[in-house]
C-alpha cells in the first residue's frame, strides 16, 4: 500500500492509500454498467429542472392528470406542460395514455414515486 503526505484538510484523507481489492471489484462493476450511469443521470438531470419535479411530484399525489390539470397545478401553458411531460415519457419517467381529445399522464413504476417521494422527505429533514 502507497502513501503519500497531504495537507490537513477535513474533506480528504491526510494521507493516500487505497483497498486495491475493493477499487478493482467497484471499477469493473462501473465499466459494465456504464449505460446505466447514463440513463440515470439523464433521469436526475429532467428532475433537476424545477418544473419537470413540480410535475413528476404532482403525479406521485394522483394516479393520472391529464395535460390541462398539471398545466393549471403548476401555473403553465398546456404547451408548457405538455412539453414537459414529453420530456419525463421520453425518459421513461412517465407515461402516457389518451382518451379521445385528452391524454393523461402517470408515473411509469413505483420506482420512480419512490424516489421522488424519498427526495422529496430527505429534503425536509435536518
Amino acid at each position: 500500500m502507497e502513501t503519500k503526505q497531504r495537507k490537513d484538510n477535513h474533506d480528504q484523507c491526510e494521507i493516500f492509500c487505497y483497498d486495491e481489492e475493493k477499487v478493482n471489484r467497484l471499477s469493473k462493476k462501473i465499466e459494465k454498467e456504464k449505460e446505466e450511469f447514463t440513463s440515470v443521470a439523464d433521469m436526475f438531470k429532467a428532475l433537476a429542472d424545477e418544473t419537470r419535479l413540480k410535475i413528476a411530484y404532482t403525479l406521485t399525489q394522483e394516479n393520472e392528470l391529464c395535460v390541462c390539470d398539471v398545466a393549471n397545478i403548476i401555473g403553465t401553458t398546456n404547451a408548457t406542460a405538455s412539453h414537459h411531460l414529453r420530456h419525463l415519457r421520453n425518459l421513461r419517467i412517465a407515461k402516457s395514455r389518451k382518451e379521445g381529445k385528452l391524454v393523461f399522464y402517470s408515473l411509469d413504476d413505483p420506482h420512480v414515486t419512490s424516489l421522488i417521494v424519498n427526495a422529496m422527505v430527505h429534503s425536509q429533514e435536518d
